[in-house]
């Protein structure tokens, strides 16, 4: 840490204790990210003596919270321990579907007790009522929920309900004061609120990924490298990685069927390039999810068609909510090299073993993201990380 970085540390000593309170289903990633705030801290006192803050060194910064659910169902939040002046970071999965509980002693086909899995409002409730157990003692409260509920339904067509619009203004008129989510479908759906609302892209910890998963066999270069844009809605993350790459930018537009409307979406009839020639250059597709997988394995044949050389998928979010089997498929096929997702929602053990997975590991950015806002310093290197992305281009270039 330099002088300056030093004295704005010293400078900006938390006013209250730091809490964080893992949601159902986000255990392993907490647990990982208190580790990370763990080590720094300590990292910190080795290099400038300790700080002598009552509660700022622990074990472990996560607190004892439950989620019991009476026979119907019906669920309550329970926060087992004070929390009067803290400093409070809440991590939510809303499409952690692994979670599971009982209700009306339901039976499965073979007479065991039925495990209803939770759903994204199932996860929003839960996470409303563990922000309503803190009854105001709380000094501050903020939600990570590094997938954003109700995302992809940030804007109204005709007479649809404005789901995510509402979430977020549930949870300011709630008292919380900050939401962090990871590559916000649409950033805009902001506009409707007043409280801390931040955007956050894995733009390094992806560039990362890729060189090491490769052992640093791809060229950032214009002649050898593209990122595209599977359509024109991501136009915006793809320049960015173009940009600081210094590579080539090409996009897919989706031709829809506005005559039909099918899972609450027109159809997509097919896609069309426009762009240079990928013909013997490795690509890096990037969009913020992978839902079923289909939009996306498309978009890699139709690439292959233009006989680009590897096919790389960088996405922030894998849901593959339509099963792993066709990617399996389409690998044997010879239509993708790898997909990188991170690891902020729920990963099957499945796809954990998958040879063309690569799981991006985001605890440590996370555990720097709590421990800046604890602090009450900015995080906008965080939100555009250029000079460490151009740092490590350069080191790169020179291996």
């Amino acid at each position: 840490m330099s002088t300056t970085s030093l004295t704005e540390y010293l400078d900006t000593i938390p006013q209250g204790r730091l809490g964080i309170i893992a949601m159902r289903g986000c255990e392993a990633l907490a647990k990982k990210v208190s580790d990370q705030i763990v080590e720094c801290r300590e990292k910190f006192d080795k290099e400038h003596g300790n700080l002598h803050l009552k509660g700022y060194h622990r074990d472990s910064y996560i607190l004892d919270a439950s989620f019991p659910r009476f026979s119907t169902g019906e669920g309550k939040g329970v926060i087992n321990e004070s929390i009067r002046g803290y400093d409070l970071f809440i991590i939510s999965d809303c499409f952690n579907y692994s979670v599971t509980y009982k209700m009306y002693n339901l039976k499965d086909a073979n007479g065991n007790p039925l495990q209803v899995p939770m759903s994204p409002d199932d996860h929003f409730a839960d996470l409303k009522r563990v922000i309503s157990a803190c009854a105001g003692k709380a000094k501050r409260i903020t939600v990570i929920m590094p997938m954003l509920y109700e995302g992809r339904q940030h804007r109204r067509t005709t007479r649809e309900s404005l789901d995510c619009a509402l979430a977020l203004q549930e949870l300011e008129n709630m008292g919380v004061s900050n939401i962090i989510t990871f590559d916000a479908h649409d950033p805009r759906i902001q506009n409707a609120i007043k409280i801390g609302f931040e955007s956050v892209s894995p733009n390094y910890q992806m560039i990362k990924a890729i060189a090491k998963s490769l052992n640093n066999d791809i060229k950032f270069t214009p002649e050898s490298t593209m990122i595209i844009s599977p359509d024109e809605g991501g136009m915006g993350r793809c320049v960015y990685y173009s940009q600081v790459l210094g590579v080539q930018l090409g996009m897919f537009y989706k031709r829809r069927d506005f005559s039909k409307i099918v899972d609450g979406r027109n159809p997509i009839v097919s896609h069309e390039f426009l762009g240079s020639d990928v013909e013997g250059k490795d690509v890096i597709v990037v969009d913020d999810m992978i839902s079923s997988g289909d939009s996306m394995l498309d978009v890699c044949r139709q690439l292959k068609k233009l006989k680009a050389r590897r096919i790389f998928v960088f996405s922030s979010f894998g849901l593959f909510s339509s099963g792993l089997e066709r990617f399996d498929e389409a690998y044997k096929e010879g239509v993708f090299d790898k997909i990188f997702t991170t690891n902020l929602i729920y990963q099957t053990p499945e796809l954990l073993t998958k040879e063309w997975y690569y799981s991006v590991d985001m605890s440590k950015y996370v555990a720097l993201i709590i421990d800046t806002l604890n602090h009450d310093r900015s995080v906008s290197p965080f939100l555009n990380p250029i000079q460490k992305i151009n740092a490590y281009i350069e080191q790169y270039k020179l291996k």
